[in-house]
């Protein structure tokens, strides 16, 4: 699995982190749709309840694909080769970074246990998450600004999501208000204050000198 942290105040990818969030905050507010199911399946990958037994879908190619549409610049949305069977690693996530500094997400595909979080409920086949931003720590360390929609994905972001349906345990989201929705992807992705991010935004350590693990086809 990818090496993931949470971003940090002092962080300073490019795009820059409230460019980032700026981004995301004027595309969810304007995500369409008269009932708050819509809004939610646009940017999450959602539990039907807060036991996170089973998941409304496994949509996440088509949600990354829409997700990184919206957050995309002109150049509009960056798919790469296959991760996994690149030429040249390096070359390749040279063509990302470029992309990403140009103001294009990202559609990054690959084994859901690489590229997913630690509790992901979805651990076999293949996953699909956006980046948004290449950065380096003060380490050196390089990383990218990645959105995971899946909320299973973390304890940190099941935690949120029970915390936003606290008092409503088996609330339904197809049975949130459009307000609601709207309250629960800022939370989920954008965080509870005026600046930072959510837990489904997350730094990831990828090792750009390697080819993805192989997605096993048909799992």
């Amino acid at each position: 699995m990818i090496k993931q942290a949470y971003v940090q105040p002092d962080d300073k990818p490019t795009p820059a982190l409230g460019d980032v969030r700026d981004r995301i905050a004027t595309k969810v507010a304007a995500t369409e749709g008269s009932t708050g199911l819509k809004r939610l399946a646009c940017w999450l990958q959602m539990p039907v309840d807060s036991t996170f037994k089973k998941m409304m879908d496994a949509d996440c190619k088509e949600r990354a694909k829409s997700v990184g549409t919206l957050l995309s610049g002109e150049g509009g949305l960056f798919t790469p080769a296959d991760l996994g069977s690149v030429i040249s690693a390096p070359a390749a996530w040279a063509g990302i970074d470029k992309a990403l500094k140009a103001g294009s997400a990202v559609y990054v595909n690959g084994p859901a246990d690489h590229v997913g979080g630690a509790q992901s409920q979805f651990t076999t086949g293949f996953h699909v998450i956006v980046f948004l931003a290449v950065g380096k720590d003060a380490d050196g360390s390089v990383y990218y600004l990645g959105l995971d929609p899946d909320v299973s994905a973390t304890t940190e972001s099941r935690e949120a999501w029970k915390t936003l349906v606290k008092g409503e345990p088996e609330t339904k989201p197809e049975e949130f208000t459009a307000p609601k929705s709207l309250g629960v992807v800022k939370s989920m992705i954008l965080g509870e204050g005026d600046t930072g991010f959510g837990p489904l935004v997350r730094k990831y350590y990828v090792d750009t000198t390697a080819k993805f693990p192989r997605i096993k086809r048909g799992v």
